[in-house]
């Protein structure tokens, strides 16, 4: 048995995949202890923990720690003059004409922040050695005191020559073996300190919450038996070994919304969609991503809590508007939605948990999207009554009905949404209107067609249970692992050769480090470079296959440059400007094993007709879930029931369901 956990905002999910069986369970999230959650899924959905084989959780815990600012104390080593590098971090405003702006605050403060001699160049010259005995002396001084949980290690230039970070790591080690020790050449080499040391500090703060978590929950899954392989999401849309996440937690921060992605282009690939745009609208928020030729499009740095991170991502880009986004009225009196949340607890209005503010999800009872009768198919129970009285006092206060307020809402939701796309799409050069737009997540499906609608696409595709795609696709991804180096190469007739000797050498330490984790096989990699014009500031990434790095040459290389960044900026010819390659990215990845579609769960009862306000008027709604179809293709507007998600097709569109059981709705011409 195969089986993925994916605790969520509001609500805790899993598949379990035994076979060609396919079960699922979702229970409310336990935010303070995510753990308890996670073990409250596997005891819903009834499974034998000795029978499981492989395990893939993925969670909040990390992302959690750093926004409620519950990490680990951090003891922070840098090269001498740079104690103050996490607070100068840089010069630009976010907020340009806000008077009383303030820099996003580290999570190591400089009191915590050590200064260590030494000195390495640029390219990798020592120009200071490090005094091993002085910095033996320094570590015995702060560490001794027994205040720190955490070190974090940062020095200058290290990208380029790690040797001082090295040795600084053996000597905290040989003295104090107990303490979480994180260097930054271990977590992202690349150029740009601030980046690197934000990303090094966030790593070392959540580092010791991770470790504790994970061995907490181990120790849970073992006392019930569990004796398969244990895996932990990644925000790169790959997973790896839970003692792999023993020295870069970092990675997980964003699972969650990776694995969706990873589910979404697993799924809607069996229907022959490979140019997609995922939508996962779950309980807290919103998160989209394109995937072009069936692989999500990677960042290479992302934030929170306005802190850079300096590591692959999945570019997804999230925005306020779940189904527990809180409906309100601004000082302007504009109604708004989001991005706070009424989370799991107490959770919206309708949920009868103590919630009284307005919801997305108690607007739908309202209007009818959603039916209390079979409210994730039927297995919680609603209060619709509390959903109204929750949105009465909007309504009184722009006199209208309560269906016409929360119609609105829904509205004001569809275009955070529509916007959140475009920055994934149209502002990474990238026409929407090619693309077939995959919603999932327990509102999603509610949303798509009005979105599609907005930004002109013309198909959606949507996955059966698709309020528990996230935690199918962690069943569905491989084992991911990235290496990183800077490396300024200019592009000339030496580049190609550079090009793939640098990449054989990152392959060779990535086996490695595969191996060491025991995942076996012969992976597949995948090669991108960080390149720019002589004299930019900011790089573009150019994906090689293997064959185009195989015979690559260095007009190839040019020809590949200016594409993806004509792709970006709309110009991409070189002409008297240089072009140079500032840093590598090796991907290595290794496939578990087959994985199955995920098929639908027909234990929704849903027959005749309901009414949805929508748009100002109230419609009557075919009621039919995806068995109902039986091969034909069915008008809107319909409501379509499944066990963890409803699906709404409005008028002028149309909708079957395939032979892989996703839901393919059309729009008339």
């Amino acid at each position: 048995m195969r089986v993925g956990v994916e605790v969520g905002g509001t609500f805790t999910d899993l598949v379990a995949i035994d076979g060609g069986r396919v079960s699922i369970a979702k229970v409310p999230s336990t935010p303070a202890r995510p753990d308890e959650g996670a073990l409250a899924a596997l005891a819903a959905g009834d499974i034998a923990l000795d029978r499981v084989g492989d395990l893939v959780h993925g969670s909040t815990v990390a992302t959690n720690a750093i926004l409620e600012r519950k990490g680990a104390p951090v003891a922070f080593f840098v090269t001498k003059g740079f104690r103050d590098l996490l607070l100068l971090q840089r010069h630009n405003r976010r907020r340009i004409y806000d008077l009383c702006y303030v820099k996003p605050r580290p999570v190591v403060a400089r009191r915590d922040s050590f200064e260590i001699d030494e000195r390495v160049d640029g390219d990798g010259t020592v120009v200071a050695a490090l005094d091993a005995a002085a910095a033996a002396e320094r570590i015995d001084a702060v560490l001794g005191t027994g205040r720190y949980r955490a070190v974090a290690i940062c020095l200058l230039n290290a990208f380029a020559n790690p040797a001082h970070e090295e040795a600084l790591e053996r000597l905290i080690g040989e003295r104090f073996p107990d303490l979480a020790v994180t260097r930054s050449t271990r977590v992202t080499r690349e150029f740009r300190e601030y980046e690197r040391a934000s990303t090094t500090t966030l790593a070392a703060y959540v580092q010791p919450v991770i470790n504790s978590y994970l061995t907490r929950f181990e120790a849970s899954l073992g006392d019930g038996g569990f004796g398969g392989r244990f895996s932990v999401m990644q925000s790169n849309g790959g997973r790896l070994p839970a003692k792999g996440m023993a020295r870069n937690a970092i990675t997980s921060l964003f699972s969650g919304p990776a694995a969706g992605v990873i589910g979404a282009a697993r799924q809607a690939g069996l229907s022959g969609f490979d140019n997609i745009i995922t939508l996962d609208m779950g309980g807290t928020s919103t998160d989209v991503c394109l995937v072009a030729d069936g692989k999500p499009h990677l960042a290479g740095e992302t934030e929170v809590d306005g802190l850079p991170i300096r590591t692959p991502v999945l570019d997804i880009v999230t925005v306020g508007a779940g189904g527990g986004s809180i409906v309100w009225v601004d000082d302007g009196g504009m109604l708004r939605v989001g991005p706070e949340s009424a989370g799991a607890e107490p959770g919206p209005a309708c949920y009868g948990r103590g919630g009284a503010t307005p919801t997305i999800t108690d607007a739908h009872m309202i209007r009818g999207s959603l039916r209390a009768e079979a409210f994730l198919g039927g297995r919680m129970a609603v209060d619709a009554d509390a959903a109204r009285a929750a949105f009465a006092p909007l309504a009184e206060r722009f006199g209208m009905t309560s269906e016409a307020a929360a119609d609105s809402a829904v509205r004001i939701a569809d275009s955070n949404i529509v916007g959140a796309i475009q920055l994934v799409s149209t502002e990474r050069g990238r026409d929407p209107r090619d693309y077939v737009l995959v919603p999932f997540g327990g509102a999603g499906p509610l949303h798509a067609a009005r979105v599609a609608e907005a930004l002109e696409i013309a198909t959606i595709c949507v996955p059966p249970n698709a309020g528990v795609l996230s935690a199918f696709g962690l069943l569905a991804a491989d084992y991911v692992r990235y290496e990183t180096r800077t490396r300024r190469v200019p592009v000339d007739a030496g580049a190609p050769d550079t090009v793939r000797a640098q990449f054989a050498g990152m392959a060779a330490d990535a086996r490695r480090n595969f191996a060491a984790l025991g995942i076996t096989g012969d992976p597949a990699l995948s090669h991108t470079l960080d390149m720019r014009y002589v004299g930019q500031a900011f790089e573009v990434p150019v994906d090689l296959d293997t064959d185009a790095l195989a015979a690559l040459t260095a007009d190839t290389l040019l020809a590949a440059f200016n594409a993806a960044h004509h792709r970006v900026f709309e110009f991409g010819d070189a002409g008297d400007n240089k072009a140079e390659i500032v840093s590598f990215r090796l991907g290595v990845a290794a496939a578990p094993g087959d994985v199955p579609s995920l098929a639908e769960e027909r234990d929704v009862v849903a027959a005749g007709e309901t009414t949805v306000f929508d748009g100002g008027e109230a419609l009557t709604c075919h009621l039919l879930t995806r068995g109902d179809f039986g091969g034909a293709t069915l008008a809107g507007p319909l409501l379509v029931e499944d066990a963890t998600s409803t699906i709404y097709v409005p008028r002028g569109w149309r909708a079957d369901v395939d032979a892989c059981d996703n839901l393919i709705m059309r729009r008339e011409e």
